[in-house]
C-alpha cells in the first residue's frame, strides 16, 4: 500500500468517526411506571404501603424485579441505541433513580438523571434520565403546582439542554393530579396544573416563538378533556397551519382511535400520556425536527397480559392490594428527532 493510499485510508476513517459521532436521530421516551418505591422509610411521606411488613409486601426482591422490569422496557425501545431522553412518572425518591441507572441493568448504559423532591403525600415524583452525549442539561427546576384545594401533588419538573445539532430543547415532565373522588370532582386539580404549565411554556415562546418545547407525561386526562385542549391549549395536528409558537398534541389521533393506549380502563384504550410539542419541531426543515408518524405506543405481548372479558391491557405491577408481578398499568410511548446540522 503506497503512502498516498494509507494517507485516504486514514482520512476516510476519521470522516467515518466524526460521522458516527453526529446521530441522524434520537429517541424520547416516557413512561408511568407504576410505583417505583425502595424499601426504605420515609418519615416525610406517607409510603407505608410500599415497606417491608407493609400491606402490600413490599420487599428488596420485588424491588429488584421491578427496576429488572424497567431496565428491560428501556433497552428493548432502545434497540442498538438507548434512549437519549426518558421522562418517568411515579418514582419515589433519589435513591430509586440512582439504583436504576447505575446497579440496575441499565448500568453500562451511562445514563444520569435530574430530579427534585415534591411535597406529593405519598412521595411520588417525576424524573429525568439521559444520555449525556445527546442531551447536555444547562439549567433545571421544580414547578410548584399549588392546587386550590390545599392537598399536595406532584412537582413539574423542566430540564433544558442542548442536542448534538447545538440546538436546545426546552423538556417539562409531569404527573397531573389524579382523578381520585371522581373525574369532574378533581377535574380543577387538573385545570390547576394546566395553567401552571401553560404559563411556563409562555414565557419561553415569548422570549423565542420558535423555541422547542418538547411536554410529556401522565396528564391523567385525555388529549381530548378540557385541561389538555383548552387549558393548556394543546391542538390535534388536523390545523390548516401550523404556528411555531402554539402547542401540538402529537398523541391526539392515537386516542381518538381508540385500539391501543398507553392506559386501559374499564375496557377501554386512552392516552393519558402524551407528547405535546411546541410548532418550532414541527416546522423546522434544517435543525431539529419531530415526524409526528414517529409517535409510539411501545405494547409487545411481553408487556400486556389477558383480563378477561375485557381482552388484553398492561401486565401491572398490582392488581388491586395482589402482587401481580408485571411491568406497570400504563404502556410506555416514545417518538424521534431528527438531528439536522446547520
Amino acid at each position: 500500500m503506497s503512502m498516498k493510499t494509507r494517507l485516504l485510508l486514514v482520512v476516510c476513517l476519521v470522516c467515518m468517526g466524526v460521522t458516527a459521532q453526529q446521530p441522524a436521530t434520537m429517541r424520547v421516551m416516557c413512561y408511568n411506571v407504576e410505583n417505583l418505591f425502595d424499601i426504605k422509610d420515609d418519615t416525610l411521606t406517607n409510603d407505608s404501603e410500599y415497606l417491608p411488613g407493609g400491606m402490600r409486601g413490599w420487599n428488596y426482591k420485588r424491588y429488584e424485579q421491578k427496576l429488572a422490569h424497567i431496565a428491560q422496557v428501556v433497552t428493548a425501545i432502545g434497540g442498538w441505541s438507548p434512549p437519549a431522553i426518558i421522562g418517568l412518572c411515579e418514582i419515589e425518591n433519589d435513591n430509586c433513580l440512582k439504583t436504576l441507572v447505575k446497579y440496575s441493568q441499565l448500568k453500562s448504559l451511562n445514563y444520569q438523571y435530574v430530579h427534585y423532591e415534591s411535597p406529593d403525600a405519598r412521595g411520588v415524583d417525576v424524573g429525568l434520565l439521559y444520555q449525556p452525549h445527546l442531551f447536555k442539561p444547562i439549567a433545571s427546576k421544580p414547578i410548584h403546582v399549588a392546587l386550590k384545594t390545599g392537598r399536595t401533588t406532584r412537582d413539574i419538573l423542566y430540564v433544558s439542554g442542548t442536542l448534538p445539532n447545538g440546538d436546545t430543547a426546552h423538556v417539562f415532565v409531569n404527573h397531573f393530579p389524579s382523578r381520585l373522588g371522581g373525574e369532574l370532582e378533581s377535574e380543577p386539580n387538573r385545570f390547576t396544573a394546566a395553567s401552571v404549565l401553560r404559563a411556563q411554556v409562555d414565557s419561553i415562546l415569548m422570549l423565542d416563538s420558535a423555541a422547542l418545547v418538547l411536554i410529556m407525561g401522565d396528564f391523567n386526562d385525555y388529549p381530548n378533556n378540557r385541561s389538555i385542549n383548552n387549558v393548556l391549549a394543546a391542538q390535534p395536528l388536523n390545523q390548516p397551519t401550523l404556528t411555531t409558537n402554539q402547542l401540538y398534541n402529537l398523541t391526539y389521533d392515537l386516542h381518538q382511535r381508540g385500539d391501543i393506549g398507553s392506559y386501559k380502563h374499564d375496557g377501554q384504550w386512552g392516552m393519558l400520556d402524551q407528547f405535546i410539542v411546541s410548532g418550532g419541531w414541527l416546522k423546522r426543515a434544517k435543525q431539529s425536527c419531530i415526524d409526528a408518524n414517529s409517535v409510539t405506543v411501545f405494547a409487545p405481548e411481553w408487556l400486556l397480559e389477558e383480563a378477561k372479558p375485557l381482552g388484553k391491557q398492561p401486565a401491572r405491577t398490582y392488581v388491586g392490594m395482589k402482587f401481580n408481578g408485571g411491568y406497570s398499568d400504563h404502556l410506555p410511548i416514545f417518538l424521534d428527532i431528527t438531528l439536522n446540522y446547520k
